[in-house]
């Protein structure tokens, strides 16, 4: 039987370190709040190699007075807590006491502090959680903390760390949340000597959500402010149109703390039921205060969840926040159609578009002067079909011509209301002058005059199908009637040469096709085109279809979504992206498969991001297999768009050459059929 005994300090600190320092962003988490529970209103993280080889925290706090800096390094010692009372009431970010002493245990640790009330600060080293020396030091109000080698003493944890960038963005992700908790801190990101984050700290949440994800991200924001029962939500949610294929977004802060709230998340999506599309989620950054008596930090190891003594208040305050936050948001988008209805229109004004021309090298610039309107050069055949009288008939102008569109200046359209009058004048004065006689004669070399329609005939419109006549029209079609021969136009002949015949789309959603004399099929053509879609990816013939984009598209994500992406850049390009780092949470797009638009290209990259990040272990295989479901389905033709005949009997007759294809890639069939007979039994024929 094993003899029980007690573990030596090394080796007891060794294992409790090992439940608070996981990886270096662990470590930053710590020391950053032990920095905003001292008061600090500007932080500084600096970290290199990810945080493995050098972590420095700096802050202006109330620093650590000289006697207690070797207490600070020993387990379980805390200024926060002092009876059992006092963990009912945490206001505190740490309250433990184990961080110093775990980091300490397993890194390189040197502290310099100094209060407001000491002349000269104090300088403290550690190495493995021994002490090496305690001396004065010159240094600015606050402390710094700096962890080096991490890890260098546990060779079995070193294994067990990702590459340098996945932890340097695990870092930057942590730090992203703590800026927005505590908007009125200034904190600053140095990453491997560049600046990556710095937040204002004037105590608006708007500037740290700027400052952390970006100008597109923070404009498409709601604000929320709404007190129920004690508990206040305050902060920011996503408008219905800026919803997102994932929660990677969604920012709970409970009391200044960063935490995973299922409570919260609930009755956030519920209070957009009926705002966004089934399969998006709203993204937010939602503040929610409330008594500390009735919530408990002390459930987690790493403190981030927390337990409610009542969820619903908290349930209800955060429902009917957003809620309030999102119907109003419907409000201040509608349009007064009414308004524009009743806005007066001068037919003598109407709106001019004036197109940008091409510049010619070599040409005289034309002057912008207005210059009184010549009388009009009339010339006339050697003989003119127009009878004196209906020549000095005063001019009309037809009842339907549209008014002229004009650019001229003021004194140009003062002119414009006689204008009508000064060319019946000019064509009177021009036909009652005698004719010239020639002394030479002219060459003159006129175009035939274009065939005018017969006025009993209207012309018609552009959009019908007008038959083409085979043979010339005879001068008198009633004593050599002949039947017209019509141009079969090709979508009829291609419906003549199938086997089974279109008949068209309903809903613009389903296509009808006259399968047999007895058999109608209903196509559902997102569906279709989907799988069809699906299996030319499988079979990489569109894996080279990728198109550059002329303006690269810019996606904002969560540092998780984000260092996933940059560790699988070889499987988006198999899949027909071009996609490069843009720093701090933020890929390039620069070529995406065909047929994908902007908005389409953002979500599909987002839901890649997600995807991949939630399954670390899957194999490349199935990435793919997921990667090609999404493109499809993105890439398809979408329900609720009408589409032209012609690429529905194509999509038919591609549907037609593959026959095993009968579901989408969801599982969902692609087409139904409908017997005569059932619509006879329908119609009481049988």
């Amino acid at each position: 039987m094993p003899k029980i005994h007690v573990l030596e300090k090394q080796v007891a600190e060794l294992i409790a370190a090992g439940e608070v320092v996981e990886r270096p962003s662990s470590v930053i988490k710590e020391l950053v709040e032990n920095s905003i529970d001292s008061g600090a209103s500007i932080v500084t993280v600096e970290i290199r190699r990810g945080g493995v080889t050098y972590i420095r925290v700096t802050d202006n706090g109330c620093g650590i007075a000289r006697e207690d800096v070797a207490t600070a390094f020993l387990r379980h010692a805390t200024s926060k807590v002092r009876e059992k009372d006092d963990l009912d009431a945490i206001l505190t970010l740490g309250f433990r006491g184990e961080a110093l002493a775990s980091i300490s245990a397993v890194s390189r640790v040197d502290l310099i502090t100094r209060t407001a009330d000491s002349s000269i600060g104090t300088h403290y080293s550690s190495e493995g959680g021994s002490d090496v020396e305690i001396e004065d030091a010159g240094c600015p109000l606050g402390t710094t903390i700096t962890a080096r080698d991490l890890f260098f003493n546990v060779p079995a944890r070193m294994k067990f760390l990702k590459k340098d960038t996945a932890e340097g963005n695990s870092v930057a992700g942590l730090m992203d949340k703590i800026a927005l908790s505590h908007p009125e801190i200034s904190f600053r990101l140095i990453r491997e000597g560049k600046e990556v984050l710095h937040t204002p700290g004037d105590g608006k949440l708007n500037s740290a959500i700027y400052a952390v994800f970006g100008k597109e991200f923070s404009g498409a924001l709601l604000p929320v402010d709404y007190t129920l029962g004690g508990i206040r939500v305050h902060g920011y949610i996503s408008s219905p149109i800026a919803s997102r294929p994932n929660r990677s977004m969604q920012n709970f802060f409970i009391n200044g703390r960063f935490v995973h709230s299922r409570t919260a998340c609930v009755a956030l999506e519920e209070a957009y039921k009926g705002a966004i599309m089934v399969g998006k989620f709203p993204a937010c950054v939602l503040h929610i205060e409330l008594p500390s008596s009735v919530v408990d930090v002390n459930v987690h190891p790493a403190k981030l969840e927390v337990r409610f003594v009542n969820e619903r208040p908290v349930f209800d305050a955060v429902y009917h926040g957003v809620k309030s936050a999102v119907t109003a948001s419907r409000d201040m988008k509608s349009v007064d159609l009414a308004q524009h209805a009743r806005r007066p229109v001068d037919p003598y004004k109407p709106d001019v578009v004036v197109k940008p021309q091409q510049m010619v090298l070599n040409q005289p610039p034309k002057t912008e002067t207005v210059k009184p309107m010549p009388a009009p050069v009339v010339k006339f055949a050697p003989v003119i079909n127009t009878s004196r009288k209906e020549a000095e008939a005063p001019y009309e102008p037809p009842v339907d011509m549209p008014p002229m569109p004009h650019t001229f200046s003021d004194s140009a359209e003062r002119e414009e209301k006689p204008q009508f009058e000064r060319i019946r004048t000019s064509i009177e004065r021009v036909l009652e002058a005698e004719p010239q006689p020639v002394t030479k004669p002219e060459v003159i070399t006129e175009e035939p005059p274009l065939p005018q329609p017969p006025e009993t005939e209207p012309v018609p419109p552009a959009w019908e199908e007008t038959p083409v006549q085979t043979e010339a029209v005879q001068e008198n079609p009633e004593s050599n009637a002949q039947p017209e021969t019509y141009i079969v136009p090709e979508t009829e002949r291609d419906l003549s040469r199938s086997a089974h015949k279109v008949i068209g789309e309903v809903f613009d959603t389903y296509i009808i096709l006259e399968y047999d004399a007895q058999t109608l099929m209903f196509i559902d053509k997102h569906a279709a085109h989907e799988r069809l879609l699906y299996e030319k990816l499988k079979r990489r013939e569109e894996a080279a279809m990728a198109q550059t984009l002329l303006v690269p598209v810019t996606v904002t994500m969560d540092k998780n979504e984000y260092t996933a992406v940059l560790q699988n850049l070889s499987v988006f390009e198999q899949a027909g992206f071009d996609v490069e780092d843009f720093g701090s949470g933020t890929v390039l797009v620069r070529s995406a498969p065909l047929n994908l638009n902007g908005a389409d290209i953002k979500d599909s990259v987002l839901e890649m991001a997600g995807y991949l990040e939630e399954n670390k272990t899957d194999a490349t295989t199935e990435h793919m297999d997921w990667l090609y479901h999404n493109i499809a389905c993105r890439a398809a033709i979408k329900g609720g768009n009408a589409s032209k005949k012609e690429e529905l009997i194509a999509l038919a007759e591609e549907l037609e050459a593959n026959p095993d294809v009968r579901y989408c890639p969801h599982g969902r069939p692609i087409y139904v059929m409908l017997k005569k007979r059932t619509l006879e039994k329908e119609f009481g024929r049988v």
